[in-house]
């Protein structure tokens, strides 16, 4: 039987959350009337294309139109997240480097990864771009309608089920694993590198 391939895909992403570095004293000290005075630079730790692109790019137009500064959207993708985070964290503490990301690099990477460049907890919160739900989507053709299909049909051809997403560690390989241990079915994973080569597999 030619394997099938179920995509769970994040629509949208999950949470995207803009951070600042923490480095915060330094900030603080500056007159805020006065920033930004140079360009900003937004870090963004997944490939372009995905929502993780297109939110801080959309958000990065409107704070060009208001601050009158260059806003530079620039992509680090690689190891969850992790080479983006890692190079804001070694960039200067001054509030012009930040970080548009999901939860991977601050609330999983740690879990995941034996070692880190950058500490989790040295990030500051800015603000939540973004909360969409994950969703589970199957092919036209598929022959599962609904959950209680799916799971039976999984049971009854263990092994044979490719279940995408757009990395490993990100939010719906998580809950792909978790779908599997819950339900005892037998998915394999099959990671991309970002989201928008997930959705076109």
């Amino acid at each position: 039987m030619a394997s099938r391939t179920i995509k769970a895909r994040n629509l949208l992403a999950c949470t995207w959350t803009l951070v600042l570095l923490c480095g915060t004293v330094r900030a603080q000290q500056q007159d805020p009337a006065s920033y930004p005075d140079k360009p900003v630079h937004i870090v963004v730790p997944f490939p372009a294309g995905g929502t993780a692109d297109a939110l801080p790019r959309i958000v990065a137009e409107r704070l060009r139109q208001r601050w009158n500064q260059p806003i530079i959207v620039e992509n680090r993708a690689g190891a969850g997240g992790n080479i983006g985070a890692g190079a804001v964290a070694a960039s200067a503490p001054d509030g012009y480097t930040l970080l548009a990301s999901a939860p991977g690099p601050f609330a999983i990477n740690d879990s995941l990864y034996k070692h880190l460049s950058y500490d989790p907890a040295a990030f500051e919160p800015i603000t939540i771009l973004a909360e969409v739900p994950n969703v589970l989507a199957v092919r036209k053709d598929f022959p599962a309608q609904n959950v209680e299909e799916l799971v039976a049909y999984a049971k009854a051809n263990p092994g044979k089920i490719s279940w995408g997403t757009q990395g490993v560690g990100t939010a719906p390989h998580l809950l792909a694993e978790l779908f599997k241990l819950e339900t005892g079915v037998n998915v394999v994973h099959v990671p991309y590198r970002g989201n928008v080569l997930a959705e076109i597999t």
